[in-house]
C-alpha cells in the first residue's frame, strides 16, 4: 500500500500542494497500518471489561450552577464539524448550506449564534469551520457575507483520504488529482491532526485562546453553554463529553463506557456481534454521546506532540456507481476522550441534541414548535409539553425536493404527539396536526390534505376516509 500510495504523488508539481498531500497521505499511512494489525488482532473489545461508566466520571447537568466569567470567555473558541454532505436527503451539497427556517441555512444560524455571543458580552470567541473537500465551496459561497461582522470565521479542510479497493486492498485513485468519488473525508475525528496541520491550533494558543467546544454543524442544540465551560475550567478537565438518555431513535449510538479502568466512547462497530443486543439495551447502556465537546487546547497540543492520537478505527463499505465495492476508514472525535486523563461525561438535557439526519427531523425544526432567536432554535411557549412529537415519514418523503413538494406549507404541530405518514400524500396549506395522526395512501393511490384541514387524532386511509382514533 505505501508504494502504492507514494505513486499518487507524480502529478504535484506545485510544492505547497505536495507537502501537504504528503502530510495527509502519511497520516492515512499509519492508519492502515493500524488498520491492517487490527484485522488480524481482531478489533472487538473485551466485552467482559465493558461497563457503564461510574461515579465521577459523570456529572449531572442540573447540578451546575456555574456560569462564565468574561475572562473565561476570551479563552474560548468554538468549532463546528462541517464535512458532511446531505445525499441521505438528496442533498448534492453540504448539507450546513441547506434551509432551516426563516430562509436561514446552518451556517447562517451558526454565525449569528457567536455574532450575539460576541456583541453582547463585548468579547471575541472565533469561529472555526472544518470543511472537507466536498463542503468547503458551498461553505465559503454562505458566510463570506459575514466578512465584516462581528465574529471572526476560520476555516480548514479536513484531510482527504483515498478510498480502498476492497477486492484489492490498493488505493482507489490513480493520481493525487483524481475524481472527487476516489477520495473521502475519513469522519470527524480527523479534526485534531488537520487542526495542528492546518495551523489553526498553533493560531488560536497564540491567541490565548485554552477551550474549544466542539459541535456538529447540523446539531441545532450544540450551542456555547457557560455553565458547562465554568463547570469545564473549575474541574480542571482536558475532556469534556455531552452525553444524554437514550430514546427508541438512539439504540445505536456510540455510549460512553467505563473499559479496564479508562473512559471510552463504544461504537456499535467495535461490539461482539453476540452482544449487539446488550449494547442497545437500555438497561445497560442509558445514554449516548451527542458528539458536543469541551477540550483543553493546550492539554490537545501536549498530547500531539507527545504520545499522539491514535484513535478507534471504523471501517465502512461504500458501493460505487461502477459497481466497485470500496473500503472507507473513519475516527470518531469522541474517541479521543481516552487519551486525557483528566476526562469526564456530562448527561445533558435533550435540548442540547437536535440534529437534522432526515426529512422528518426538517419538518420538526422548520415547524411551529421552535422560533428563530439570535441564531438559537427556541421552543415555542404555547406547547403545552417540553417534549417534540415523534415523526415518521415514509420514503416517498426521503429527499428534500419531495419533502418540499408534498408541504404547501409546514403544518402546525404545537399539539401534535405522533405522525406517520406513508405513500404517496400531499399536504395543502395552513393545516393542523394534532394529537396522533396517521396519514396511509396504499400503492397507486394519491392523498391530498386540502388547504385548512385540521386533523385530530384521525387515521386517513386511502379513499380519503377520515377515522377517528
Amino acid at each position: 500500500m505505501s508504494s502504492e500510495i507514494d505513486k499518487l504523488l507524480v502529478t504535484l508539481t506545485d510544492p505547497a500542494a505536495r507537502k501537504g498531500f504528503e502530510m495527509e497521505m502519511l497520516s492515512f499511512k499509519q492508519m492502515f497500518s493500524r488498520y491492517n494489525s487490527g484485522k488480524e488482532q481482531g478489533t472487538k473489545l473485551h466485552w467482559a471489561e465493558i461497563s457503564p461508566p461510574p461515579a465521577g466520571q459523570l456529572v449531572m447537568y442540573d447540578s451546575l450552577s456555574l456560569q462564565a466569567d468574561l475572562t473565561s470567555l476570551n479563552k474560548l473558541a468554538v468549532l463546528k464539524v462541517n464535512g458532511g454532505l446531505g445525499t441521505s436527503m438528496g442533498i448534492k451539497g453540504a448539507k450546513s448550506a441547506l434551509e432551516v427556517k426563516n430562509g436561514l441555512t446552518f451556517l447562517d444560524l451558526i454565525v449569528q449564534q457567536i455574532q450575539h455571543l460576541n456583541t453582547t458580552m463585548h468579547i471575541d470567541v472565533p469561529l472555526v469551520i472544518m470543511t472537507s473537500f466536498q463542503t468547503q465551496a458551498d461553505t465559503i459561497r454562505v458566510i463570506k457575507k459575514y466578512a465584516n461582522d462581528s465574529v471572526r470565521v476560520l476555516t480548514f479542510n479536513q484531510s482527504r483520504y483515498p478510498r480502498i479497493l476492497r477486492d484489492t486492498m490498493l488505493p482507489c485513485p490513480r493520481t493525487a488529482e483524481d475524481e472527487g468519488r476516489s477520495w473521502y473525508p475519513p469522519g470527524h475525528g480527523d479534526l485534531f491532526m488537520s487542526l495542528r496541520r492546518s495551523g489553526v491550533l498553533e493560531q488560536l494558543l497564540s491567541e490565548g485562546k485554552e477551550y474549544l467546544f466542539v459541535s456538529n454543524s447540523d446539531n441545532l442544540g450544540g450551542v456555547v453553554d457557560t455553565a458547562i465551560l465554568q463547570h469545564f475550567i473549575e474541574s480542571d478537565l482536558d475532556f469534556l463529553m455531552e452525553v444524554t438518555n437514550k430514546t427508541k431513535g438512539d439504540l445505536n449510538g456510540g455510549t460512553l463506557v467505563n473499559y479496564d479502568g479508562t473512559l471510552r466512547l463504544l461504537e456499535l462497530g467495535q461490539v461482539p456481534f453476540e452482544h449487539i443486543e446488550d449494547f442497545k439495551s437500555v438497561f445497560n447502556f442509558k445514554i449516548f454521546n451527542t458528539n458536543n465537546l469541551w477540550i483543553n487546547l493546550k492539554a490537545l497540543k501536549r498530547i500531539l506532540d507527545n504520545e499522539g492520537l491514535d484513535l478507534d478505527i471504523i471501517e465502512k463499505t461504500r458501493n460505487l456507481d461502477n459497481g466497485e465495492v470500496v473500503i472507507q476508514l473513519e475516527t470518531a472525535a469522541g474517541s479521543a476522550i481516552q487519551h486525557f486523563k483528566k476526562a469526564q461525561g456530562i448527561v445533558v438535557p435533550r435540548r442540547r441534541f437536535l440534529p437534522v439526519k432526515n426529512c422528518a427531523d426538517l419538518l420538526l425544526v422548520r415547524s411551529d414548535i421552535y422560533r428563530i432567536e439570535n441564531g438559537h432554535l427556541i421552543p415555542n411557549d404555547y406547547r403545552l409539553f417540553q417534549t417534540t412529537p415523534t415523526i415518521k415519514l415514509s420514503d416517498n418523503f426521503q429527499s428534500i425536493d419531495e419533502f418540499q413538494s408534498r408541504f404547501k406549507t409546514i403544518p402546525s404541530i404545537s399539539e401534535l404527539d405522533h405522525l406517520t405518514v406513508t405513500g404517496d400524500v400531499h399536504f395543502g396549506r395552513a393545516c393542523d396536526l394534532r394529537g396522533t395522526v396517521i396519514v396511509a395512501a396504499t400503492e397507486g393511490q394519491r392523498i391530498d390534505i386540502p388547504d385548512g384541514s385540521v386533523l385530530e387524532d384521525r387515521l386517513v386511509a386511502g379513499n380519503l376516509n377520515m377515522i377517528e382514533l
